[in-house]
């Protein structure tokens, strides 16, 4: 018999770009006959912490068990707060880890993030990275990778790669877009028909200008195309009209833009910190360079422009590396653990455990 089940998170696809794994998961769940519950999709800050409390208590009586997304600096409180909520309605809840920064944010407060992790019944982590840096803070952390829905992401082998580059994140310091510009310049030359589509939202910290500026002073701005954000539904076809992906973050965890573009056979370069050395293996699936290595990104670009079989080595791994990722494999384990906690069964989880590799 299926549960009932309260999912907090950002619910927010209606902003582009912004549909999070917990709107999918919470879609799935209900097709697969659960009963669900979800909250928030308040747009404001303050207005989806409300919500999140008043929906965890207001509908206590609604549902079985709660999961709880878990992200680093103010998003961190939202958790706590709903946390407690759900304690004191007797909720027994799942916590999900996310976010490449959360390792840091738990250093500068380990009681905290201890205290947290420590009162939820099960604690889910989607990459190797976290489960390895936030083993710490509480140990038996359940790995289930964060999936796609692979049918919806069309492949096309990039054998012979052309010089057309595409970058998928929002503009966002962490995200260090101005990389991609630099990135650019230094192979103009050699590739006078190089382009570069930068398809995001704005986050409005001063990040979307400082690439416009870098891009105008390195006189490459002609050859970046700045979309804004687009609907999930319409990743894949803004994806395809590259065949090298740029991933130029100094901060990430299991980043789903990456995956997407491994789907559909991007060959990938990517920075790399944080979770990414647990997603993407140099040489095999991808090319691996320093964070901020403009140099060592654009040799990389080069690369795979340039060496034979190269890039088509790397984007027929890519595909096969997240086809492990389809839901098909991820959501039963997902529906098993959510059971479990809903009916205080979780000793029978021991064997959960999703390998990354």
């Amino acid at each position: 018999m299926r549960q009932s089940v309260l999912i907090v998170g950002n619910f927010l696809s209606a902003t582009p770009n912004s549909r999070s794994v917990c709107e999918e998961l919470a879609e799935r769940l209900a097709l697969g006959g659960w009963s669900v519950i979800t909250t928030s999709d308040k747009p404001g800050r303050v207005a989806r912490l409300l919500d999140m409390l008043r929906t965890a208590w207001g509908r206590r009586h609604e549902y079985a068990v709660a999961q709880v997304d878990v992200y680093s600096g103010r998003a961190f409180i939202w958790a706590e707060a709903t946390c407690r909520v759900l304690r004191q309605a007797g909720k027994p809840y799942v916590l999900t880890l996310h976010g490449g920064n959360l390792p840091a944010f738990a250093r500068r407060w380990p009681g905290r993030v201890r205290r947290l992790l420590r009162s939820a019944a099960v604690v889910t982590t989607p990459s190797g990275y976290l489960q390895e840096q936030m083993r710490e803070y509480r140990s038996d952390l359940y790995l289930l990778p964060n999936p796609l829905e692979i049918g919806a992401y069309p492949f096309r082998l990039r054998d012979r790669p052309r010089p057309r580059l595409v970058w998928l994140r929002a503009f966002h310091r962490i995200y260090n877009p101005p990389l991609a510009a630099r990135t650019i310049a230094l192979l103009q030359e050699r590739f006078p028909d190089i382009h570069l589509t930068m398809v995001g939202p704005d986050k409005g910290d001063g990040s979307l200008q400082s690439l416009k500026q870098v891009a105008s002073e390195l006189g490459v701005d002609g050859r970046i195309d700045l979309p804004g954000g687009v609907a999930k539904a319409d990743v894949p076809q803004w994806l395809n009209k590259g065949d090298i992906f740029l991933n130029t973050t100094n901060f990430d965890n299991m980043p789903v833009s990456v995956m997407e573009a491994m789907a559909c056979g991007l060959c990938v370069v990517s920075t790399s910190v944080g979770g990414v050395p647990y997603l993407l293996t140099h040489e095999e699936d991808a090319l691996l360079v320093p964070p901020d290595d403009a140099e060592a990104m654009a040799y990389a670009v080069e690369r795979v422009l340039t060496e034979p079989d190269l890039a088509g080595r790397l984007s027929e791994k890519a595909r096969a590396r997240v086809a492990a990722f389809d839901w098909a494999f991820i959501l039963p384990r997902w529906e098993r653990l959510l059971e479990a906690v809903a009916t205080g069964e979780t000793d029978s989880l021991t064997d959960l455990e999703v390998s990354e590799g």
